[in-house]
């Protein structure tokens, strides 16, 4: 039983020893020594309220014109903007910003038609694309079903939401998105996937999350080495608006 004792003992004083010395050592410290003061954060202005720019954000629209944006097709985007929004004419192809991104933080709101004609996927479809590759669904998911990995906030058919947080039809909503770039060695090799944070209305629906590759309607996501893109809006052939888009370079 002494002997038990004897090696309880020395077990207990090797495990205390390296921690009670670390608190030593800790207690000597003077607290500036742990201080950093370089370097200094810039200093920014954040919106007079949730969801209004910052002063280092880069407008891609302001309600008064779609000088920021073109075709996907070609030439000037036709989508028709009115009362400080932008609307999806059916037939008038995607559009995607002139500037090219990389690793950003995303705000945009959006807002599906008021009167339901159809429901699943057709109800109120089009998409966020992050440089031009990388979907975030937008579809009216009020009390609407359809495949989990394809309604409002989906990373489209690879991450379901993990809240649905969807407004009523008709209502504007939001996106908070952010998306870090994958990285491709030069042999052509993925290093890092692309990452994706997404609020959806404010409530976090996606917290960091791998992405497989880029989006595939059909088949599984494959990665293609690129560089920068554009951010691209969907046109689905339903009328979805857009407002209040901006970005911050990361």
């Amino acid at each position: 039983m002494n002997y038990i004792r004897s090696i309880s003992l020395i077990f207990f004083v090797t495990l205390w020893t390296p921690i009670h010395a670390q608190d030593e050592w800790r207690e000597k410290l003077d607290s500036k020594s742990t201080e950093l003061w370089q370097p200094v954060p810039p200093v920014i202005t954040p919106g007079s309220v949730v969801g209004q720019p910052p002063s280092d954000a880069i407008i891609l629209f302001d309600g008064k014109d779609l000088s920021q944006w073109t075709a996907t097709k070609g030439g000037d985007p036709k989508w028709l903007v009115n009362d400080g929004a932008m609307t999806v004419q059916r037939g008038a192809s995607s559009i995607k910003s002139r500037k090219v991104f990389g690793d950003i933080q995303l705000h945009l709101e959006w807002r599906t038609p008021t009167e339901i004609k159809r429901n699943g996927q057709e109800r109120g479809n089009s998409g966020v694309y992050l440089q031009e590759r990388y979907e975030v669904q937008v579809l009216d998911s009020y009390e609407n079903q359809t495949y989990s990995n394809g309604q409002a906030g989906a990373l489209y058919k690879q991450e379901i939401p993990m809240v649905n947080a969807s407004r009523k039809p008709g209502e504007w909503q939001s996106y908070d998105i952010i998306f870090t770039a994958p990285r491709f060695s030069d042999k052509g090799t993925v290093v890092t996937p692309a990452y994706v944070t997404v609020f959806h209305n404010g409530v976090l629906i996606h917290n960091h999350v791998a992405l497989k590759g880029p989006t595939q309607n059909q088949g599984f996501p494959v990665y293609e080495v690129h560089g920068k893109a554009s951010i691209l809006l969907q046109d689905h052939g339903d009328p979805v608006s857009y407002r209040n888009i901006w970005v911050r370079e990361l």
